[in-house]
């Protein structure tokens, strides 16, 4: 179902992007932009995979990120980095609009690149992500957030890891805080055995180099380019709260919220028929 290839995206720095695509025109193109971003794509391959046959998925390793070009100096991974190889992607394989569908970080580069770039953007879908800034007191009194969140601060706090592995342990770590039901538990952790974790875009994290994917004035932007949004959101999300999303119902009126009971921040592998589901009645709509 899914074909493989190396794309370049930029010839200075040289960049090429790993990209798993199902066939089909492009006319009916989405593409999916993963989180991380320290990760690659494969833990979005399922249920996505569910679409193939009615629209071309193409799902790219960011630059630095699985089995893209990596090894570039610190100051090449940036937002605008990541969207201009978008760009450059969406060139190379002939789509004029696509699609969009972010996750997590990669939902904060999905709106970065509709606000770049509307022309090229169709629908957009903001997934498990936030387009307002998370407030300071955002899970206060949150009691079962820091239970489940227990190991991850002590890895963080304990850790002697470096390079990939350091990626690969946090994302272990924080397991049981990104997924809500437990028996979603250890088909998650087979993903991530799965996952070819990099820590390119920590270097620039951890100097305080790496400017923000967040857009200023985002939601009265998104607004104003009119181009159709979902908000797909897990009601247990312990990374960004769903308070949020109902919020940007507010300020984005043609926005549509679908929130999932019972599903955490990895909403796709705690609810994957209603998940998949909405993504499909929107992109169809």
């Amino acid at each position: 179902m899914w074909t493989e290839t190396f794309l370049t995206t930029c010839v200075d720095p040289q960049v090429s992007l790993f990209v798993a695509q199902t066939a089909g025109g492009a006319d009916n193109a989405v593409l999916v932009i993963h989180g991380g971003p320290d990760w690659d794509h494969s833990y979005l391959r399922e249920p996505l995979g569910e679409l193939a046959g009615r629209h071309c998925l193409i799902l790219p390793d960011l630059r630095g990120c699985g089995r893209s070009t990596c090894g570039l100096a610190a100051d090449q991974y940036t937002p605008d980095a990541a969207i201009n190889d978008l760009i450059a992607l969406l060139d190379t394989l002939g789509v004029a609009r696509a699609d969009v569908l972010g996750f997590s970080y990669g939902g904060l580069l999905a709106q970065r690149l509709a606000l770049t770039a509307p022309h090229r953007v169709r629908r957009l879908i903001i997934a498990s992500s936030s387009v307002l800034p998370l407030p300071e007191n955002a899970f206060q009194d949150w009691a079962e957030r820091d239970r489940r969140r227990a190991a991850e601060m002590a890895f963080w706090s304990e850790n002697t890891l470096s390079g990939p592995e350091l990626t690969r342990q946090a994302a272990i770590a924080a397991a049981p805080a990104n997924v809500w039901q437990e028996s979603a538990l250890p088909d998650y952790l087979a993903r991530l055995r799965r996952v070819r974790f990099s820590a390119e875009w920590m270097r620039p994290w951890q100097t305080g180099s790496l400017p923000s994917a967040r857009c200023d004035n985002a939601a009265s932007r998104l607004a104003a380019s009119g181009i159709p949004i979902l908000l797909l959101h897990g009601r247990q999300d312990m990374t960004f709260p769903v308070a949020l999303v109902e919020q940007t119902t507010t300020l984005i009126p043609a926005a549509h919220a679908v929130i999932l009971d019972g599903a955490g921040h990895m909403a796709h592998i705690d609810q994957p028929a209603r998940w998949i589901t909405a993504v499909a009645e929107f992109l169809d709509n």
